[in-house]
């Protein structure tokens, strides 16, 4: 399998045959940490860029096979921002992710699983002992 183009991806396709809107909303597009409220709806959440405005993504490892794609990669930034309810802190974060990705035949992602360590994240910023 060739690696997908990274613009394809952003640009995300029909999600289970949904009307492009449906699936400009269902397929993620990019890093968020708290999904966006539906209208109406107000939210207190803030992005990874407002949080932490010095992160940075480092990809470690890519694997694909078949129709997937795995990237295991690192995420770095100081908490200048509020986060999950945490005013500032400045401290600093190393945290690991896993991204997986599943690619439809025109190359657009149909499904994205991603994990972070967040209980890492919080020992780090001092929320959790550890």
């Amino acid at each position: 399998m060739s690696r997908p183009r990274t613009s394809r991806h952003r640009r995300c396709g029909s999600v289970g045959g949904a009307e492009p809107a449906a699936a400009r909303r269902n397929c993620r597009k990019g890093m968020t940490w708290i999904t966006p409220p539906r209208s109406g709806a107000s939210t207190t959440a803030s992005t990874p860029a407002t949080s932490f405005p010095d992160l940075a993504f480092a990809v470690e490892d890519v694997v694909a096979g078949g129709d997937k794609v795995v990237a295991r990669v690192r995420f770095t930034g100081t908490q200048n921002g509020a986060f999950a309810g945490m005013p500032p802190t400045g401290k600093s974060v190393d945290v690991a992710l896993i991204d997986i990705m599943r690619y439809a035949d025109d190359g657009l992602v149909q499904e994205h699983w991603g994990v972070l360590d967040a209980m890492a994240m919080m020992q780090q910023l001092g929320a959790l002992p550890g």
